[in-house]
């Protein structure tokens, strides 16, 4: 075989590799478009302002509904204002996630499996119609990403946040009652009309403080007989914390509550809230027992042994049993002597 039949020969071999390395790469690209294996960016969101609904269900029969209203606030299954700081966050993440890597082929059906075991299914409404829909699974190994899939691909990929240190599963979550706005009024000085406070066990310091033409004046609710002389700065500084009030957690997921034990008997006090507008909220107010964390900062043995001194719960238009954080409510739930400038305890039962 002469020089030019050799040359030949190995001219024609790597024309056929490069054929079949281009054949290939093609086939990949094929597939990769065609839907079985994600880019990086298929998962994100880029719109985040055209997003007007977003339904997660999980495999525990849990659903949860998420829409935007016309005033741009966000609702829970169409009944409950949502907590907009947790949307926001869940919106940023659809628009920052990316795919980090696709999951080894010998691992998919693992993976697989256990997306089909335990995964979210997410469902995004972009301007009302159905954009995305991908399944959410639980974390990887390094605790850095998450398993999620594409409905219609047959690969899953580990999703993260470029720079973020920590995972995406629990930021999809179907359970409604966590999406929940944990709002109870949010009201300007001005937008008060009427705050009542009762006391069971010291009707005597029960009291009212009512706005009239901006000013506002007092009165015991036991003869509705005006009070002379409170304390304008502690009155003030009640009046100040009904601006975005807030409670700490709703009682039922919270674990080992004792919630149903401590709300049977009376309040310890009732608070009634009406706006300018005549919207009123009522709020029953109870003790909290037996917080073993909290014994060491009563200052009394033995009610230090039953007693939570950071939380308290509370009974919201008699339906929602929520945890409230007693730093929060002190300047609120104070009896009538305290906005006279004197400083007495309620009884402790």
């Amino acid at each position: 075989m002469n020089k030019q039949t050799k040359r030949n020969i190995i001219l024609v071999s790597v024309i056929v590799a490069i054929l079949a390395a281009t054949v290939l790469v093609w086939i990949l690209l094929k597939d990769r478009v065609e839907g079985s294996g994600p880019h990086d960016s298929s998962y994100q969101v880029e719109d985040i302002a055209s997003v007007t609904k977003i339904v997660m269900t999980d495999k525990l029969d849990n659903s949860v509904t998420l829409e935007l209203l016309k005033d741009s606030s966000w609702s829970v299954d169409g009944k409950y204002p949502a907590s907009q700081p947790q949307v926001e966050r869940l919106l940023e993440t659809l628009n920052k996630i990316r795919i980090r890597s696709e999951v080894n082929r010998n691992a998919v059906p693992n993976v697989l499996k256990d997306i089909a075991s335990h995964g979210v299914q997410v469902d995004i409404y972009q301007n009302n119609q159905l954009t995305k829909t991908y399944y959410v699974g639980r974390e990887t190994q390094d605790h850095m990403a998450s398993f999620m899939i594409r409905k219609g691909d047959s690969i899953p990929c580990e999703v993260h946040i470029p720079g973020f240190r920590g995972y995406l599963t629990p930021i999809f979550t179907a359970e409604a009652i966590k999406w929940r706005s944990h709002n109870i009024v949010d009201l300007d000085v001005y937008d008060i009309a009427r705050i009542e406070l009762e006391i069971p066990q010291a009707p005597q310091e029960s009291f009212a403080i009512v706005q009239k033409n901006k000013d506002f004046y007092m009165e015991l609710l036991e003869g509705h007989r005006m009070l002379q002389g409170f304390d304008t700065a502690r009155v003030g500084q009640m009046l100040s914390t009904f601006k975005n009030l807030n409670f700490d957690e709703f009682a039922s997921i919270v674990p080992n509550s004792n919630a149903d034990s401590c709300v049977s008997g009376t309040p310890r006090t009732i608070l009634r809230i009406t706006d300018t507008q005549g919207n009123k909220t009522e709020v029953n107010i109870y003790l909290k027992y037996s917080n073993p964390d909290d014994i060491s900062a009563m200052p009394d043995e033995k009610a230090r042994e039953v007693l939570d001194v950071n939380r308290l719960y509370a009974v919201i238009n008699s339906k929602d049993t929520v945890l409230i954080q007693n730093w929060i409510f002190d300047h609120i739930l104070q009896p009538a002597s305290f906005f006279q400038g004197k400083n007495i305890t309620l009884p402790t039962k």
